[in-house]
Parts: C-alpha cells; structure tokens; sequence
C-alpha cells in the first residue's frame, strides 16, 4: 500500500514540477499543461513530427532487441530533422551531433567523465568548430546571394571567400583602422573573418604578405597556431597581454582589439560588441578565450574558465538576456555549445511545441553515456545535487521521459512502450525496475492487455503481445500487472494475467473471493453471474486437461464453488431432485443423523469463500427437502409404483434430514445470517 501511494504521489509530482524551476507556477500564459486532452478514444493524439520521432525510436529499439550492431540515434533523429523541412531543426541536430562527437573518458561514472579536463576541451573545440563551419557557410550564402557586389574572384579560398564578403560587410572606408590595408580592405578585419571561419592558414597568409605592419604580431600567431591547444606559452602570452594592455587597449581599431584578446586569451571583460554583434560571434568569441591550466600566470581579467561561462550565460544573463521565449533555438544553441546540455534540453522541453526535440535530444545524450541524471526520481527536471561542482546541472530523466509519454500512452501504448524501453536499466526509490513499472502502469491505464501482454488461446497456448520483443523474462512483467490489477481492485483482470503468468494459485484465489458472492443468484443472461460462471468453466476445462494444479486448499475450493453455482443453478430451475442429487454427491451437509458429526468436523476445513455462501445453502437445501415432503403429501395414497409403506419410509427420511440440517446448524462454529435458523426451524415444523 505504502508503495502503491509512493507511485500515485511521483506521478502527481511529474505533472505538477514538470516546468523545473519554476515549479508551482501556475500562471496560464508561462506555463502550458503538460497533460493535453486526450482525444476520443483510439484515435492518436501524437502530431507528425512526434510520429516521425516515434518511427525512429522504432527502428532503433527493434535493432538492438534483434541484437544487430549499435545503430546511432543522433542519425536517425537527424534523418527526422530533414524531413520536416526546418532549418532551426536541422541546424540543431547538426549541432548536438557535432557536440557529442567526443572520444569518451573512461570513467566509474558520468560525471567524472563530463568534467574531465580532456572532455571539456573537446566540447569547446567541437563547438567553435560549429559555430567556424556555420559562420563559414553564412558567408558563402551572403557572397552568392550578392555576387555582383561581392566581386568573388581570385583562387578558391578562404581568403576570397572573405574578401568578397568584407566588399558586401564593410564597403567603404572605417575609421579608426590601423596596419593599412589588404586589397582595399583593413588587415585586422581580413584576419579576423579568416579566423572567425575558422581557418588559420588563410588569416597565416594575410599576415604573412603585411608582416612588416603588425610587429611581433606574427612570431606570437605562428606559436599560437602550432599550438595543439591553441594556446601561447606563458612567457610570450605574457609579452603579448603586457603589449595589450599598454598599446592596445584603448585602440580604436575593434578588430585590432579582437584578435589580440582571442590570441592572449586576455581582457575577457570586453564584450566587442563593435565586432561580435551577434550571440553566435559573442560566443565564439568568448569560448576562444575559455581557459583549462591555471598555471597561476593569469590574472583575474585574464582568465575566463568554462564553468564561468556557463554560469554567465545560464545565470547572469539568463533566458531574459536572449529573449528566449521568442528565440528559443537561440538559447538553446547557447547552453548546448557551452556544454550545458542538461538546462538546454530541460529549457527547450517547457517549450510545448519544442518538447518532442527536446526528449529526443536528451534520448541521444543517454545512449552516448553524456547525460547527467538526476539521482532522485522526485527532483526537478533540472537541479543541482549537493557535492557536484558549482555549475553542473542534472536532469531527472525518467520525469522527462514519462511527461512526454504522458500524453499519448492511453491512445497510443505501442510508441509509449518504445519510450519506456529506454528505461530498462534505470530504477525508481524503491529499487524497483523502471521499465516494468512503466509497463504495468500503461497495461492498467490503456487496458490494452491482450496486445500488450499477449492472450491465452483455447488450447492453453500464449499468444505473444508486445512486450515479448523487449523482455526475456515476459513472466516477470506479466506477473507484475497482475498484482497491480489486483491491488487496484480489477480481480478479473487479474485473473486473466495471473493465468497468463502461469499462476494457478493466485488465478484459484482470486476467482474464489470472484465467486463465493454470486454463486447463489438467479442466473439471468449477460449477468455478472453468468459471465464469472464461463470464465471459471473455461479455467477449470483448460486446467483439467493440461493437468494444472495449484495449491491444494485453494483448488478444491474453487471446483466445490463451482459445484455449488450448478447446486444452485437447478435449484432457482426448479429441478429440485437434480439439485438434491448434487448436493448429496458434494457430502457438504449431513442428510442423515449419522453424518452429522462428521460434517460439523469437515466444516472447519472449509474456506470462507464456501462458509459464507451456508446460510444460502441450508435454505436451499431445507426447501428441496420441504419441496419433496409437500409433493409426497400430495401424492394419491398409495399406487402399484410406490406402495404406501414405501412413501411412509420416505417421509420419515426427509423430517429425519431437516432434522440433521437444525443439529448441524446449531453445531458449527459459525455466525450464520440473522434469521436462518429460525426460517430452517419454520421449514423443519411445517414438515412435522
């Protein structure tokens, strides 16, 4: 009970603190419901790009339940991207593949390997490599969308590329400028696009033709380019900060200023706005500058570290800063370059129509091993976990994955199900599997057993459902709903699910506390009655000829209640002889004085499922001996058939049972209905 409750109460805490942060906000315009109305019933509720997503988790599952080679989700999800036709999705995919494309840390866990040094600077490479390769792109598009002013020519290149692109950006002459020109363009301005594009032989061989303008401008760019982490040596980072400071800071050439801050790694406070006008430039810009080794050589204003970053962009700017409500591919891009993937998927999720890209992107960070998990299924969908460093963020996984089911699991349990493999490997507070407690919780709420869980055919055979292509011990799962069922109160249900587990015991316990309350009414078509009657005939015919037993107080129970419904099923027929017949074969009650103490013995061995249905059976019993004694009586007083000596006899034996069935009822050790006794003395008195 306590963890049926424990589950009732985290699947209300997943709809109410699903928004994260602002958890218990319940204004209509910041959050949407997570809960949409679900439409009739049958009907999907899931729109086309949650199909196009769901068709891909498909195919990834079926691969690794088939025991193929490890597909990759990030492609699948990308395939999704350009079919939708949607270039923010596209770009997006792109990014959180480029982003994930690290060589892992070996490392006892996550976390350990997320804030390793080595993983952390290949998330920065990898995302200025991003930002290099879009920028690059957007100046192709700007050139060949203005080929007439760009005036592309020259050897292919980056070089070419820039210049004609700086004939479009900057087309007259800027003041402030200073080292003179190259082809009519400032030179700190070229070098600065060739390495904005990310190529550094290209801005090498600007500053190779105007060497004799830029000082040691080149000895300390040829270091930082043969640098295999992009970084001076200390001494000429030094010299170069130390020229910074005296020369240059006040310089009014902003891409002189640039270049030298993105080479130094220094003044990380200047935001070149004149020059990085664009959150994508800033960024770059910034993640240029982010620092690994503190050799202590660095001051403050020189020294800008990756977790500073984050916490500039996720806390001191925060969603406000870049309009994320209007832009939210933006803010998302963001966070995911700076390795923040966990507030960048639980930022995009609160977005209604995003959330499907969301689930989907944290999908590929779990299957790569890259996903912070929360350690608590009751914490937000983004917190922070006491002993983590200062600016690592966790998701709660499985809230993230059961919202987003949430709304299709009830008309679309199959795609649910897919989701829900995802967790086999996670488990809840009380150490109990995921997968299968999302299983039976779907099962109960979709009822959809028989294509879930597989049905029984005539011949006691399974047949498969779904769930056998995800679980080697289907059993398991089954016997898993079934208690559920049962807890929840669908004993019939239950029953079904327990034979289908291969569980005599508990199918006979469940159908006797099923049967005992309606084996005494009258049966009338498609009644409660009739319908508990077909499905215990049905269990008892296929048990009996596939030699099923289960524990022996519980079985015989079950065949002498279903005994007892054909007692009285003649017995409301009027077929009082038959009736009487069964009775006297079942040995239940002593229709003689001599059996009674014997039956009063045998009456502690019977369950309560049979004691309660007595009083019934006494009644029942009392008027068919009633019935034959009234009959006889108004027999003609003797025939050649039956003498009068014979009837007499007769007569005698019936008031001799009545008489056995008031011994016995006074005898046993049992509270029976109120005014059984005295209807049974009434009956007795008549007969006399």
């Amino acid at each position: 009970m306590l963890v049926q409750w424990e589950q009732v109460k985290q699947r209300v805490l997943h709809t109410l603190l699903g928004a994260g942060e602002d958890a218990l906000d319940f204004s209509q315009d910041v959050e949407p419901s997570y809960v949409r109305e679900v439409t009739a019933l049958g009907r999907s509720v899931l729109d086309n790009v949650e199909v196009a997503y769901g068709r891909q988790i498909y195919i990834f599952n079926e691969k690794i339940v088939n025991g193929h080679i490890h597909p990759n989700l990030g492609d699948l999800c990308t395939s999704v991207a350009e079919s939708l036709d949607d270039k923010n999705v596209s770009d997006m995919w792109l990014m959180v593949k480029q982003m994930t494309d690290v060589l892992l840390v070996p490392a006892k866990d996550t976390l350990k390997s997320r804030t390793s040094v080595e993983m952390q600077v290949a998330f920065v490479r990898q995302a200025l490599s991003f930002l290099e390769n879009s920028y690059k792109n957007y100046t192709m598009m700007t050139v060949f969308g203005n080929l007439h002013q760009a005036q592309l020519g020259g050897v292919p290149g980056t070089y070419q590329l820039v210049r004609s692109f700086l004939n479009i950006k900057l087309p007259g002459p800027l003041p402030g400028m200073q080292d003179g020109e190259i082809e009519g363009h400032p030179v700190w301005a070229v070098i600065y696009y060739c390495l904005r594009c990310g190529d550094l032989n290209a801005a090498m061989q600007v500053v190779n033709r105007v060497q004799h303008q830029l000082g040691d401008f080149k000895i300390w760019f040829q270091e930082y380019m043969n640098s295999p982490d992009r970084r001076l040596s200390p001494a000429s980072e030094n010299k170069l900060r130390l020229h910074y400071r005296r020369v240059l800071r006040n310089c009014a050439d902003p891409y002189k200023r640039a270049v030298y801050c993105l080479i130094g790694k220094c003044d990380i406070a200047d935001n070149h706005g004149d020059v990085a006008d664009k959150t994508e430039d800033y960024l770059w810009l910034k993640l240029n500058q982010v620092c690994f080794d503190d050799d202590g050589s660095s001051s403050p204003q020189d020294r800008l570290t990756l977790p500073q970053l984050q916490k500039q962009l996720l806390e001191d700017y925060g969603e406000s800063h870049f309009s994320a409500t209007q832009q939210p591919f933006l803010y998302f891009q963001v966070l995911f370059l700076t390795a923040q993937f966990e507030a960048a998927v639980a930022f995009l999720f609160r977005v209604e129509r995003l959330r499907s890209h969301a689930v989907h992107v944290a999908l590929v960070l779990y299957e790569l091993r890259l996903l912070l998990k929360s350690s608590g299924q009751s914490a937000q969908l983004l917190s922070q976990e006491p002993g983590d460093p200062p600016m690592v963020r966790r998701l709660n996984f499985i809230r993230l994955l059961m919202l987003y089911t949430r709304k299709f699991e009830s008309t679309d349990p199959r795609e649910a199900l897919q989701y829900f493999y995802f967790l086999r490997n996670e488990k809840d507070s009380q150490g109990e599997n995921m997968f299968m407690r999302c299983i039976s919780e779907l099962v109960i709420e979709s009822r959809e057993f028989d294509m879930l869980l597989g049905r029984l055919e005539k011949d006691g055979s399974r047949k498969p459902g779904v769930i056998d292509k995800f679980a080697g011990d289907t059993r398991a799962i089954i016997s898993k709903v079934a208690l559920e069922a049962e807890n929840k109160g669908l004993f019939e249900e239950a029953v079904k699910l327990y034979e289908l587990a291969k569980n005599p015991d508990k199918v006979f316990e469940l159908m006797n506390r099923l049967l005992s309350p309606v084996i005494a009414q009258v049966s009338a078509p498609q009644s409660n009655k009739e319908r508990l009657k077909s499905t215990a005939v049905a269990i008892a015919e296929r048990y009996r000829s596939q030699g099923i037993a289960g524990e022996k107080s519980a079985e015989s129970t079950f065949y002498l209640l279903l005994d007892l419904m054909t007692f009285f099923d003649e017995y409301h027929a009027g077929h009082v002889d038959r009736a009487y017949d069964v009775m006297e074969r079942l040995k239940l009650l002593p229709l003689g004085q001599d059996s009674v103490e014997e039956r009063v013995a045998a009456f502690r061995n019977f369950s309560d499922e049979v004691r309660h249905n007595l009083s019934e059976v006494l009644l029942a019993t009392m008027n068919i001996l009633f019935t034959q004694h009234k009959r006889l009586k108004g027999a003609p007083a003797g025939t050649p058939g039956r003498p009068q000596r014979a009837m007499e006899d007769r007569d005698t034996q019936l008031r001799s049972q009545a008489r056995a069935l008031i011994t016995f009822a006074g005898m046993i050790p049992y509270n029976m209905a109120g005014d059984t006794n005295a209807r049974l003395v009434q009956m007795e008195l008549l007969m006399n």
